[in-house]
């Protein structure tokens, strides 16, 4: 009875979920559920948002680096609640709609405040909060209720959007759209400040045992990523990260393709892309308790597979506004594929023994090269959806995602592989 360790309580990994994704509300969520919304009242076209998420993803490349041995230096609920904070005053601001070029400097810093201060945090505070044996179930709650906060913040977005909207959507004027939407900016950050303020104050403590397996808060060297790169799974999982990333970034056309190929309204469009969010707590929490009781790369290679051949369909061109239940079989299996993966790739740091006391460290190393999509996915997309507008350029969107996904499945057979042989 003298080693039993004590598990931290379940509040904790709730405060985790709200934190996780409200971070990201603002720079990412918004947008992918308002896409055309979004578009109108900024005046900028998909090539014109991507260059903000390239802007975001240059400034998240070097933070990755830095903020990864941050992250076992100093307590999880200190740099969380300042990037909270941080993130939603930069909210604040988008509701004065910027211009393009503050739009830029504002994508930046919430490139800081969400990766520099928060990402590795989060990920180490997880791993910590899983112990030795539960790692998918504690990454399965994260990203599933990551999922579920999102679409609840969609959800309520939608409300607060559709109360300041007075008449049928088609004959309001541009005016009335952008003050809804305003609206819904002032309001999702309000949400993010009174996270932030929960964190700080219930997030203290995570385990009676955090200070064993943190590293001495001297030392901060380039040592710790000497180690982490002699580590092979630590560049499969790379590539891993890069190939499902570059996926999750394509769910933020889904409200494009409902309303340029379907042929739905706005407020019918964003709520496809909140109805797909519901599925992520349900797909995190399933998946996360089979890969505890298998192994969590089984399941990222099963989601690769799923990637790969709805991206294959959508890119074929056969989905069209004569084929919706398609379109909803298509989409729906897409999302499983793309969530499964995303729940599951840190839940393979222990698979991939990793030591505990470098999570911080490896995390920073692996986002660095794993969510460059940041940088690059915005750009190319917009590339092909501006240059040919409407169904052919989603479906030349949606070629490039399937490529991205042959290669995370080879990948993802890889790390199965060589984790298999180390535990051996």
């Amino acid at each position: 009875m003298k080693n039993k360790t004590k598990k931290s309580p379940a509040y904790i990994i709730i405060l985790l979920i709200l934190a996780g994704e409200a971070v990201f509300i603002l720079p990412f969520v918004l947008q992918r559920i308002f896409r055309p919304t979004f578009l109108e009242v900024f005046a900028i076209n998909n090539v014109q948002i991507g260059s903000c998420f390239s802007i975001y993803g240059t400034v998240a490349f070097f933070s990755y680096f830095f903020g990864g041995p941050l992250a076992d230096k100093f307590k999880p609920h200190l740099l969380m609640s300042v990037a909270l904070m941080l993130t939603a005053c930069g909210g604040f601001y988008l509701s004065t709609y910027p211009s393009l070029l503050n739009l830029h400097i504002l994508y930046g810093f919430w490139g800081f405040t969400t990766i520099f201060l928060f990402w590795a945090a989060m990920i180490k505070a997880t791993r910590i909060w899983g112990g030795k044996d539960k790692q998918g179930i504690a990454f399965g709650f994260l990203d599933g209720g990551r999922g579920l906060v999102a679409a609840l913040f969609g959800s309520v977005g939608l409300i607060i959007f559709s109360l300041f909207i007075t008449k049928d959507i088609e004959l309001t004027s541009f005016t009335e759209r952008k003050e809804a939407f305003k609206q819904v900016i002032i309001y999702t950050s309000l949400a993010i400040c009174i996270i932030s303020i929960l964190v700080f104050f219930f997030l203290k403590r995570l385990s009676p045992s955090e200070e064993n397996i943190s590293i001495s808060k001297s030392n901060l060297t380039f040592a710790d990523f000497k180690i982490v790169m002699k580590i092979p799974s630590v560049w499969l999982l790379m590539i891993i990260i890069l190939c499902a990333y570059y996926a999750y970034k394509m769910t933020d056309v889904f409200s494009l393709y409902a309303k340029d190929v379907m042929g739905y309204n706005d407020i019918e469009s964003a709520k496809v892309g909140t109805y797909l969010l519901y599925m992520r707590p349900v797909i995190g929490v399933v998946i996360g308790l089979l890969a505890d009781r298998t192994r969590a790369s089984l399941w990222i290679i099963v989601g690769f597979f799923l990637m790969l051949i709805t991206s294959g369909i959508f890119a074929s061109g056969i989905i069209n506004d004569g084929s919706t239940l398609f379109f909803i079989l298509s989409i729906g299996t897409m999302a499983i594929g793309v969530y499964s993966a995303r729940v599951l790739y840190f839940a393979t740091l222990e698979e991939g023994k990793i030591p505990i006391a470098l999570t911080g460290t490896a995390v920073g190393f692996i986002s660095l090269i794993g969510y460059t999509p940041d940088i690059f996915a915005g750009p190319l997309m917009g590339y092909f959806l501006d240059k040919n507008p409407g169904a052919l350029g989603l479906q030349h969107a949606f070629g490039v995602m399937s490529i991205f996904s042959g290669i995370g499945l080879i990948a993802a057979y890889l790390f199965y592989k060589v984790s298999k042989t180390k535990n051996t």
